[in-house]
C-alpha cells in the first residue's frame, strides 16, 4: 500500500492518532469541499445521518452537497468519545443558519469503522437541531479550519 493510496494515522488507533484523526475529519467538514472530504471515505463506504443513507462515496458527496447548500455559514467542532482498533466514536456540535436567517445548533455522536487504508468505511450519525440567537452563537471564527486556540466542546460546557 503507497501513501498515495492510504490516509493517515492508519488503524489500530491509540489516544493519540484517534485525537488526530478526529482533528482532521472536523478540518475537512470544515472545509465545506464535499469531493474533498469524500475522498476520506472507502469508495464502498455506507453512511446513515439522520434519516439519509448512503451507499458510496458518491452518494456521500451528494449528500455533503446538499447539506453545505442547506446549513450556511457552518462551523463544527468534533471531541473524541472513545476508540478501540479500527473504531472510533465522536460527539459534535455545530452552529449554522438556514436562508431566512434562523440560526442552530446541532449536537450529534458519530460512530466510525475504518479500513486498514484509514478510509472510513461506515459512518452512522445521529443529530439533533436546536434553534438559537445569533447572539448565542458561539463558534464564531471565520469560515474554515476552527483555529487551534478555540476552545473545545468540553471547554464550552457542550
Amino acid at each position: 500500500m503507497s501513501e498515495s493510496e492510504t490516509r493517515p494515522p492508519l488503524p489500530p488507533f491509540d489516544r493519540e492518532s484517534a485525537t488526530l484523526k478526529v482533528r482532521l475529519a472536523e478540518d475537512g467538514w470544515n472545509s465545506r469541499n464535499a469531493e474533498k472530504v469524500s475522498l476520506a471515505y472507502t469508495p464502498s463506504t455506507k453512511w446513515r445521518n439522520r434519516v439519509d443513507f448512503a451507499a458510496n462515496r458518491a452518494e456521500a458527496a451528494a449528500f455533503l452537497t446538499r447539506k453545505w447548500n442547506k446549513e450556511l455559514e457552518y462551523r463544527l467542532i468534533k471531541e473524541l468519545w472513545a476508540f478501540t482498533d479500527n473504531r472510533i466514536a465522536v460527539r459534535y456540535a455545530y452552529e449554522w443558519h438556514d436562508d431566512s436567517g434562523n440560526w442552530y445548533r446541532s449536537y450529534g455522536n458519530e460512530n466510525w469503522e475504518f479500513a486498514d487504508d484509514g478510509l472510513m468505511a461506515h459512518r452512522f450519525a445521529c443529530v439533533n437541531d436546536m434553534p438559537i440567537k445569533e447572539s448565542e452563537r458561539n463558534f464564531r471564527w471565520p469560515l474554515g479550519r476552527r483555529p487551534d486556540d478555540h476552545p473545545s466542546l468540553s471547554a464550552l460546557g457542550f
